[in-house]
């Protein structure tokens, strides 16, 4: 009778543990139920260096799903999803917009419509490629639950992306000056 009183709060504790890596893992894993947007990649201009077939397969990939995560870490409040597809500046700069709007609760929701990623730069030793993104998006400005304005916006963005250990991770993301609206 003693083993069994002992094992009732040994098996509770570890079912407890089982259950809150399960919900961990399920918040932790949210971009599940959203498909990255279109990522369209030209690489014609390209140089010095050519682009091998698995990078032009894979950077407009991860690009997609870089947008994927940070439209998902603005809607949650969550700069932690930044981690996976940004770094650097980029990751700095999304995880402070973040903050704001959680700090003011404005926020701006993005529904994306595409991009098209035009290949600048690649540099020799292929650890850095240079791309300009011609975004199309819809965008809602939010109070709380209650839009306040909505348009949809074709923007140009600046974007240096790095590889990583598995994936090419967005390193700097900057609007440019010829953004149209």
């Amino acid at each position: 009778r003693r083993m069994i009183s002992e094992f009732k709060p040994a098996r509770a504790r570890l079912l407890f543990a089982v259950i809150s890596m399960l919900l961990i893992a399920c918040t932790a894993w949210p971009q599940s139920g959203k498909s990255a947007p279109k990522v369209k990649l030209t690489a014609e201009n390209l140089g010095p260096r050519q682009i091998e077939d698995l990078t032009s397969q894979s950077v407009p990939r991860d690009y997609g799903l870089a947008w994927r995560t940070m439209t998902l870490a603005l809607e949650n409040g969550r700069a932690d999803l930044l981690e996976s597809y940004f770094t650097g500046f980029a990751k700095d700069d999304l995880t402070r917009m973040v903050n704001d709007e959680k700090r003011t609760g404005v926020r701006v929701h993005y529904t994306d419509l595409g991009h098209k990623l035009d290949a600048i730069f690649y540099s020799p030793a292929g650890d850095v490629m240079l791309l300009r993104d011609h975004a199309q998006l819809e965008m809602q400005v939010m109070d709380g639950d209650k839009v306040i304005h909505r348009e949809q916006v074709n923007l140009q963005y600046m974007v240096l992306m790095t590889p990583g250990a598995d994936r090419w991770l967005v390193r700097y993301l900057q609007a440019t000056p010829e953004a149209q609206r």
